[in-house]
Formats: C-alpha cells, structure tokens, sequence
C-alpha cells in the first residue's frame, strides 16, 4: 500500500468569526458534494442545536484531497465552555489556521486556542475574515495578532506566520488584499508550503492516541485519534495502555477514516492517518493502542476539570409524567452515563439519594446544552440552582473567576460598571471609540450567574458580553443575589384571565391564561423583595346583575418568556427549574407553604 501523503489542520477561532463557514468553503471548492446536491450553510454544525444557536458545540472531522495531498481539517468550537475539546484536537493536527475577525481583532477565546498551539510548537496561519465589512481595519488586526503572539511568547519561527485575507462565505482567500478571486486556492497553497506532510513512520511499532469519543447505536462506542507511529488494521489484536499504567489486550473490530463527510471502512491505516476505532466498549481519552508486543504509551491527555455543577433530579411536581417519555431515576442514570462515553469534560457523581445526581462541567452553556438534549429527546427532570466548583490550593478557599470582555454603548458604560462593582467585579481596562466602550472585568464565576439578563435589559439589548475562563482565584466574598421575590401559587388548577388582570400589578407573570398551574409552582416575579402567595386559578363569580363599566375587556400584560438559561440564572437556592418536553415551569423545592415555613425554621436552627 503506497504511503499517501497527509496534513491535519484544525481551524480555530473565537464563538462567530466563520470556523464551519471556511469548512464550507473547503469542501465546496474540492468536488466534495455532487453538482446537484443541495448543500445546507455551516455543513459541520449538523446538531439542532447547533444550528438554531448558530455555534459549533461539537468538534467534527472531514478530509479533502488536493493535488496529491489528503487534508483532514477539524472544525472546533469557539466558545470557551466547550474549551477541553479543543485542547485535544489541537494535539492531533499538524497546525491552524487561526481566524480572526477584520473589525473584531483577536478576543479572549482566540489567546486560549492560540496559547495552546503555540504550546505544542504548531506554527499558525493566520487568515483575516470577513473583510468585506464596513468596518473592516485588517492591517490594525493583523497588529494587534503580532502583539498577542509577542504576549503568548511565540518562537521567532512561529512569529513567521503566513498572513492570508478572505470572505469565508464566498469562499475567497487571498494573499493580499488587492488580489484577483482565485477561491481559496491560496490557502490550499498555504498549507502545503507552511506544512511538510507527515513523515512515514508506517514499519515503526504502532502508536495511535484516542484524542476523541464517539458513540454508535449499532456499534457501541468509537475512540477517535491519530496513528502517530506504524500501521493499524482493522480486526487485528492490540494493546491499550491505560492511564494507571496497566495494559489491556482488544480487537479492533471495524476501522474507519474520514473521506469528505463521511466515514468511511478500511482494512488498514497508515501513520499521519485521524481514524476511527470500534470494538473497544471501555476506551477512554488519552490512552494509547499499540501492538501487543510492543507497548509504547504516549503521555496522557490533561482534561480541565469542571467548574460549575448542579443537580439533576427526577421530576416530582404533580404535572410528572405527563408529557416525557422518561422519567425514573434509572432513565436519568442510564441517560448521565451514555453522555459520560463521549463528553469527557462532565463528571457525574452520585448524591445521598437515588434520585438525584450531581453533575459538573465547564460552564452554563456546558451544562444547559446537556439538558436541552434530554429535554428533546423526552426526558423530565428538574434541575437545581447552578454551584461553583470550589478548591483549596496552598489552604486558602478559591473559587473560578472569569475575563469579562463588554462593548457597550457609552450611555449604557455606568449601569454596566456599576452593577459588575456591586458583584465584587474588578475592572482592569476601558476604551472608548466612536461612542461605544469596551470595558474588560475579572469577575467569579458565582457573581456572573443571572447576569446575562440583566445586562440585556441594561444595555437595551445593544451590548455584547464576551466571557472567558481565566482560573482559580482566593475567594471573592459574598455576592448580591436577586433582589426581587416571587408569585408562588397556592392552588392546582388553569389559571384565570381575572386572577391574572388582578394580580399582574403586583409584578410580572410567567404564565398566560388557561395554563395548567400546581400549588407551589412559581407563576411569576414580585414586584417587592418578599415572596408572595396567590390563587392564579380564581375566576369571577357569577351573578346576574352587570354593572355598567365593571365588565369592560381585560387587558394582560403578555407573560415573560422562560428560557432554560434565563429559568437557571434566576432562581434561588430554594428553587428548581422543571424541564419537561413541551415545558419549562420554576417551582420552590416544597411545595406547599407549611413544609416552606418547616424547611425555613430548619434551616435557621441549623445555622445557629
């Protein structure tokens, strides 16, 4: 089998600069799809959710062959909850190509990728994009890149990065500026000349880390990763080398590569290669297959450990059942523990009841994309209020706390400082351009949760809010938590257009008229700080004397929309979020205001 000559690259960047659009562009213009395929925008981002929110959640593969080259390109998330996976790929790939938005410049998630390549000696392409904007200043950004380069201390051979311009949604990149459209013909160039293919390591002892999970329906679980040294073969018997040290003897019984989209079977694979492995049921990230006789374990891949977590728990409202298919703890279990086989960055663990776990990951977004899966595909549970991961280094109490990145109108800079001070946020830089401020804040992760709202209404929607895992930091102190209390119902029922009308003074409704409500299910904000009981379910007696002017129209304010990001940022630690498939309701952990009142005075004891 002749060697085919090989180059991985990843394009990284920040959440929107255009990863998956340049994707696009590659297997656009390298005869991938057929002349009369309908091809959809953003291919990669083939998850719902992915495309409803418009950011890639998931890291993917494709191949595309040029001239006599075969290019694996791997398109990695740009938000920075999702960053672990990048740190992985990034050690597969021969080297990126670092996106950077023409008006934009380099933001926080762009030093945290690029930091990482520059770590493992990749030397970058940089590609300008998006430089048909209005607003476009490529020769500032591309400054501004050679001064984080500088920051990050890149080697002198790494400051010799290429520097290409383009407009990944029409699939053009260029040299300069000023040239013709040739397509992205330049990068392919690029690549080639910046990048020697791999070397043929094919009669070396084989050496293939698992860089990635994936699950499969028919064929149970697939580690993913690259054949650093000799051949693999599919059926043929290996060694796993485990991060304990221990070694464990496996067949391989499928293998797959990556040709265009799809995933293809092969026989065998030679070095340079991203594969596919089957057959290995308890493979994990990090651990290295070799031949049986030859163990050679490649260091073990550092996964960053979690920073948020809440708990799941199996949902008990009186409305349970009703529209999920599943809903026992064993389904939740069962459910936690599929995700656990490719979601390397969670950690489940078991609470003091069977009905609850704790389940930790990266951020809000990490955990709220979790939950929003389960919810589509017919799970119930509710969901406890979001938790810091708290460590003790050297003795002292720390907790995670995040580079806050703001742009603003000027008008609305005061709110944004002033609400982020009372949340012990520390600001460390503010500029101010054409009337907009970018203000950068260091601020815990703890005093970040329900912010996000906040700062919509703020900014009347104008402000963009940029957030970056920066590391552990001595514990801030307390922080302000919600000022507002609650309308909790305390009846069962469908609520009322004229318990509504009455009651919409006192503050703003959750729900709209006809909607099924329970006692001690949470119907709206209070207006005051104290939380406030009220019967959404009355409705008018009737008689049959009519007043004139008493029985004019009723208008109702339209009730607040609950999102699963606003439902966990708002709650308090007495509350939980109820997500069903066709729902999300907030309730109080009790129920009814007796058991309310018991658990407060409990509480009280136990704090003195």
């Amino acid at each position: 089998m002749e060697h085919q000559k090989i180059i991985n690259i990843a394009v990284i960047a920040h959440v929107d600069a255009g990863k998956s659009t340049l994707v696009d562009a590659f297997l656009n213009q390298s005869g991938v799809f057929r002349d009369n395929e309908e091809v959809v925008e953003c291919v990669m981002d083939s998850n719902d959710l992915e495309r409803e929110r418009g950011i890639t959640i998931y890291s993917k593969n494709c191949s595309v062959t040029y001239k006599d080259y075969k290019i694996n390109i791997i398109d990695t998330p740009g938000h920075a909850d999702f960053s672990s996976e990048v740190e992985r790929i990034i050690k597969t790939v021969d080297t990126v190509i670092l996106l950077v938005d023409s008006s934009e410049g380099p933001m926080p998630q762009t030093r945290f990728v690029l930091q990482k390549s520059l770590e493992l000696g990749l030397r970058p392409i940089l590609l300008i994009n998006k430089i048909d904007k209005k607003d476009q200043r490529a020769t500032e950004v591309v400054d501004l890149v050679y001064d984080l380069f500088l920051d990050l201390n890149a080697t002198d051979e790494q400051l010799d990065f290429p520097i290409l311009y383009g407009v990944a949604r029409q699939g053009i990149v260029k040299r300069k500026i000023t040239d013709p459209n040739e397509g992205i013909i330049p990068l392919f160039e690029t690549i080639i000349q910046q990048v020697s293919e791999y070397p043929n390591f094919d009669d070396e002892p084989l050496q293939m880390q698992v860089s990635s999970l994936a699950y499969d329906d028919y064929i149970g679980r697939l580690g993913i990763g690259r054949v650093y040294k000799g051949t693999i073969r599919a059926g043929e018997t290996i060694l796993v080398c485990k991060a304990d040290g221990s070694t464990m003897r496996r067949q391989i019984s499928q293998l797959f590569v990556y040709k265009g989209l799809s995933r293809v079977p092969v026989k065998e694979a030679q070095s340079g290669e991203i594969v596919i492995v089957s057959g290995i049921a308890d493979i994990t990230i990090g651990e290295t297959i070799c031949n049986v006789d030859q163990p050679l374990p490649l260091p073990m891949i550092h996964i960053e450990e979690p920073t948020l977590s809440m708990n799941f728990m199996v949902n008990t409202s009186p409305f349970a059942g009703q529209s999920g298919k599943y809903v026992t703890s064993r389904n939740l279990k069962e459910r936690l523990e599929k995700e656990l086989e490719v979601n390397v960055g969670l950690k489940v663990e078991p609470c003091d009841t069977t009905d609850r776990f704790k389940v930790s990951g990266r951020g809000e977004l990490h955990l709220t994309i979790l939950i929003e899966n389960m919810r589509r595909e017919g799970y119930e549970l509710a969901v406890s209020k979001p938790e810091v991961v708290y460590k003790m280094i050297d003795g002292v109490k720390c907790e995670p706390v995040e580079q806050v990145i703001i742009h603003v109108p000027s008008e609305y800079a005061g709110s944004v400082i002033s609400k982020l001070s009372l949340r012990n946020g520390v600001m460390v830089d503010m500029n101010e351009e054409n009337d907009f401020s970018t203000l950068e804040f260091v601020v815990a992760t703890r005093a970040l949760i329900g912010y996000r709202s906040e700062f919509i209404n703020d900014t009347r929607g104008e402000g963009t809010m940029i957030r970056h895992y920066k590391g552990y930091e001595p514990y801030k102190g307390e922080t302000m938590q919600r000022t507002n209390g609650v309308m909790v119902s305390n009846a069962t029922g469908e609520a009322m257009t004229y318990s509504i009308f009455n009651l919409q003074e006192r503050g703003q409704f959750f729900i709209g008229p006809q909607e099924k409500v329970y006692e001690g299910m949470i119907v709206g904000i209070c207006a005051r700080e104290l939380d406030m009981d009220v019967n959404p379910t009355k409705n008018k007696k009737a008689t049959a004397v009519r007043s004139a002017g008493n029985d004019e129209a009723m208008r109702l304010v339209p009730p607040k929309q609950l999102t699963l990001e606003y439902a966990l940022e708002f709650i308090n630690d007495d509350e939980l979020v109820e997500v069903v498939p066709d729902n999300i309701r907030l309730r109080k952990k009790h129920l009814t205001a007796i058991d309310r009142r018991q658990a407060y005075r409990d509480a009280a004891k136990a704090n003195e």
